[in-house]
């Protein structure tokens, strides 16, 4: 395992600090190497003073191996685990020193510490790359079977009637394999050179929204497959959806393209509705003058998790029996926060339209309203 040059820099520093000690005539630092069905060795990796010439091995020098009053070895170890060794050797008519050998095994524990934390970061890193390499081939494997999805959507669209009413269904599945291509590239793109969205100062997001290249778009464009998705699995679960029947003229006016992370906020704030609201519980999705909420009809929330589930890993105490991650709500509230905007959970959602629950959820998404377009083209958001 190759130690990094940080660590070298650092073992020649070490070792170079005993310049001043005139009984030390030679320190060579060594790492523990072995296999699997083979004997251990310890292999020079820096030595003082300096030399052009390779070190063999410390099996492979006959003399090392033999008790010598001028050669002392330190061990560096973590726990029970040898890491290597540090030899030092003094000159012929020199003693050793009790102050210089307390000296010399503080170093050895130094650089053993230093060096269990390159070998680590070494190994860590290459799990990563492994990882890597694997989710790599997982993406380039997943898409075969999206073409073909997309083909046999494509071949069907074109075998049925205009005025079909299955029509909206496949078109449905074609923008659903669209959006899963999307978070294919995303994934495709992680580990290279060019980051899947920029950093702003905050921690980093991965998402398709946030890819470069995307051109402005609306919120009506944003939220509507999504409330079209959302009705067809209320209907499937047999319960009420009520989506928003006019959409005001804020929701329609052009937004800066970093605003596509509203649809990642909203799908997360839909996901957890329709899995942790009772099965005869309504929910739903509604406009206001300038707030979009996704509100059920179920219990409310505890007031005393009513926070605490915007926290990553935090889960409110109805949920724990279903499946998740406690991500989604941190993950939006993030989102929300990082277009200077915010998410906040209310309890009874009446308070904000007559025609919503007295009691229930309603997670209240506010986003500053977008600059009024220039003669140059659409302005970012604010």
């Amino acid at each position: 395992m190759l130690l990094s040059e940080p660590f070298l820099a650092l073992a020649q520093q070490q070792l170079s600090s005993f310049e001043g000690e005139a009984a030390i005539a030679r320190l060579v630092l060594y790492l523990a190497q072995g296999s699997q069905g083979a004997a251990p060795r310890l292999d020079a990796v820096h030595q003082w003073p300096r030399s052009d010439g390779k070190l063999p091995p410390v099996e492979l020098d006959p003399a090392l191996r033999t008790p010598a009053a001028e050669r002392r070895w330190y061990p560096l170890r973590q726990g029970d685990l040898l890491l290597g060794a540090l030899r030092a050797e003094r000159h012929a008519n020199e003693d050793w020193d009790p102050r210089l050998d307390r000296r010399l095994q503080a170093s050895a524990a130094a650089l053993a510490q230093c060096m269990s934390l390159d070998l680590e970061r070494r190994r860590l890193l290459d799990q990563l790359e492994a990882q890597r390499e694997q989710l790599h081939l997982l993406v380039h494997q997943l898409r075969n079977p999206l073409a073909a999805l997309r083909t046999y959507a494509q071949l069907l669209l074109r075998r049925l009637d205009p005025d079909s009413r299955h029509r909206p269904l496949v078109q449905h599945l074609l923008e659903e394999q669209a959006q899963l291509d999307h978070y294919i590239c995303s994934l495709d793109r992680i580990g290279k050179d060019t980051p899947v969205i920029a950093d702003s100062g905050h921690q980093a997001l991965l998402l398709p929204p946030g890819l470069p290249g995307r051109a402005g778009v609306n919120l009506q464009d944003l939220l509507l497959p999504l409330t079209e998705r959302a009705a067809a699995t209320a209907a499937l679960q047999g319960r009420r959806w009520l989506g928003p029947e006019d959409w005001p003229s804020w929701s329609v006016s052009q937004r800066a393209p970093e605003d596509h992370v509203v649809a990642e906020i909203i799908a997360n704030l839909l996901e957890n509705a329709f899995r942790y609201s009772p099965a005869n519980a309504p929910l739903g999705l509604l406009l206001g003058d300038d707030w979009i909420c996704v509100w059920d009809g179920g219990p409310a929330i505890a007031a005393a998790e009513r926070e605490r589930i915007f926290q990553q890993g935090e889960r409110g105490s109805c949920s724990q029996d279903q499946p998740g991650s406690g991500i989604g709500l941190a993950l939006a509230r993030r989102l929300a926060e990082e277009r200077s905007g915010s998410l906040k959970l209310c309890c009874r959602p009446r308070q904000l339209d007559p025609s919503l629950p007295e009691e229930g959820n309603a997670f209240v998404l506010r986003l500053p309203q977008p600059a009024p377009a220039s003669a140059e083209g659409p302005a970012a958001s604010a």
